[in-house]
């Protein structure tokens, strides 16, 4: 009979921007482990774990703390990476083969954690530093406990700042994809089941710092195969009569008044035109004479029978925007990601609208500054490679973006990317007074051009197309709320230390703040020049923590 050794267990605590695989010895960095957090915020740390146990074991996990309440564990799941990376890499890279990688952030069942003999894995913990939380330091230990008996553990140290941090300056977009919850949950589109998800993923999308919200007026063109189609996701109806356009707006006011309660507070109409170059109409479903078909689609021109259509249409949308007091707050997509080659197609579409749009700000992904330069676009949304054209232009009030086209030496969020190229992000749209970031993955659970439905716990790739960590940033829990991701909280943290260092730059100034970041740095920072460590940002968000403190303190004396 085989005979277990003494069984042999360790934990080291780390930062949240650690990745822990489990064939690594993760390295344990007492410089990145000293946190800090303000009023209004959730900070985060990870415990990574092991043991050598000749099975699996369950072991309960304990929290000792005075702020214990307010403390969540999760652990990090690994999930399947088919395709890691694009064909060209930088050196800033974790890995760039496939195989199993840290990311899906899940909670505990009955308390327990699963230790794997010889894997290392890593527990997942947020705390909610809520102003009922008085400030000082406070003592944070992670138990791992055997039948009653303590067999490793790690004490986290959290120093709580005396003051509030202010609200999100920026509008940020996450494109949530209504049709794909449809699909992945097995609902009726727009039935009760379907809008109880949606209630579900809004709560959770504002939660995490994202504050805009695509609307759905028809069916998304978004990454659809020419000649396909998604998932009838309409919340316009559509009726033809004796060749007249009339519309119902039920299903969208019930959007919007959703939208407000979860705390949603600018509006993104879905683009008007086909993807990459505005060709086509997207799918119009409409009742013709009493029966339901598709009316515009691939088979239909972005100019003739549609312009018709748009007329009839954006009066009586913007006639509603206006009574729901949300016409302000609200933008309009013409076509997403133009290339150079599409101008004329481009400014075809956009020319078919003539005046209706007049008082509202379009805005579009792209990469071509001569979509500006020939005033096709109000707002233009460069990918963070290429808006330094723009601002050389001398633009302000730029907005960006980043997906799978930009993998060499920007910041981005793939799995196979450091946490620390996400979270350098806060810094980068602080300098350079970023008013608006957009994504188009939080949610996408297709593969590429919406060929098959995937499922995200599987497939991360959206079938090797992409690389893992783009197409989405939440998964879709089995009873109907997301699941986070890494990823997810990293880029909340790139958020919350853009509003700390907002915060500071109100107590000081810009420059100060910038001699902050910038510094003890060889060049100045840019969106593709920027330090790699983890140490660099977690210090310098102390160091900004401190100098709010300080000046908040020092304000109350006066």
């Amino acid at each position: 009979m085989f005979m277990q050794k003494e069984v042999k267990y360790e934990m080291k605590l780390l930062s949240s921007l650690a990745k822990v695989f489990q064939d690594e010895t993760p390295v344990y960095r007492p410089e990145c482990l000293k946190l800090s957090a303000l009023w209004g915020e959730t900070v985060s740390f990870q415990a990574a774990y092991t043991g050598d146990y000749f099975m699996r074991e369950r072991l309960e996990v304990r929290v000792l703390s005075p702020i214990e309440k307010q403390v969540r564990v999760r652990t990090v799941e690994q999930v399947p990476v088919g395709r890691a990376t694009n064909r060209i890499v930088d050196d800033n890279y974790l890995k760039t083969t496939s195989g199993l990688y840290p990311d899906l952030l899940r909670d505990l069942k009955d308390n327990k954690v699963i230790v794997c003999s010889h894997q290392w894995r890593s527990l997942w913990i947020d705390v909610e530093v809520t102003e009922e939380i008085e400030a000082g330091d406070y003592e944070i230990e992670i138990q791992l406990v055997k039948e009653a008996e303590v067999v490793c553990s790690g004490v986290m140290k959290i120093t709580v700042i005396p003051a509030a941090l202010p609200k999100l300056g920026i509008m940020h977009t996450e494109w949530l994809h209504a049709d794909c919850l449809a699909d992945y949950y097995h609902v009726e589109v727009f039935s009760e089941e379907h809008w109880k998800l949606l209630e579900n993923y809004f709560h959770e999308y504002v939660h995490r710092g994202c504050n805009m919200m695509l609307v759905p007026l028809f069916t998304s063109p978004l990454d659809t195969a020419v000649g396909l189609e998604r998932t009838t996701t309409q919340l316009v109806d559509v009726y033809v009569k004796d060749g007249e356009y009339q519309f119902g707006f039920d299903k969208l006011e019930r959007w919007v008044k959703l939208c407000k309660a979860c705390g949603i507070e600018y509006y993104e109409m879905s683009h008007l035109f086909s993807q990459w170059g505005a060709k086509y109409a997207p799918k119009v479903v409409a009742v013709v004479d009493g029966k339901e078909e598709k009316i515009f689609g691939w088979h239909t021109p972005a100019v003739g029978e549609y312009t018709r259509f748009l007329h009839s249409f954006l009066p009586a949308l913007i006639e509603r925007l206006r009574e729901w007091d949300i016409a302000g707050v609200t933008y309009f997509h013409i076509s997403d990601e133009p290339r150079e080659e599409h101008l004329e197609s481009f400014k075809a579409a956009k020319e078919s609208l003539g005046n209706l749009l007049d008082g509202f700000h379009t805005f579009d992904a792209l990469s071509s500054y001569e979509f500006y330069r020939h005033g096709l676009i109000d707002k233009p949304i460069p990918g963070n490679n290429e808006i330094e054209e723009f601002l050389s232009h001398g633009l302000k009030d730029m907005w960006t973006y980043y997906c799978t086209g930009q993998f060499y030496e920007v910041s981005n969020r793939f799995m196979s990317m450091p946490s620390a190229r996400n979270r350098i992000y806060g810094l980068q749209l602080f300098k350079y007074d970023i008013v608006g970031i957009l994504h188009w993955g939080y949610n996408f659970y297709n593969s590429q051009f919406s060929i098959e439905h995937i499922n995200p716990y599987e497939v991360t790739d959206s079938g090797n197309a992409f690389p893992s960590g783009d197409p989405f940033l939440v998964y879709p829990g089995s009873d109907g709320h997301p699941e986070e991701s890494i990823r997810m909280m990293v880029h909340y943290e790139a958020l919350t230390d853009l509003r700390a260092l907002r915060l500071l730059e109100s107590l000081t100034s810009k420059e100060y703040v910038m001699e902050l970041i910038e510094g003890e740095l060889c060049e100045p920072l840019t969106f593709k020049r920027y330090p790699k460590s983890d140490m660099y940002l977690i210090t310098l968000r102390n160091r900004v923590n401190r100098e709010i403190g300080k000046r908040m303190s020092e304000g109350k004396q006066d």
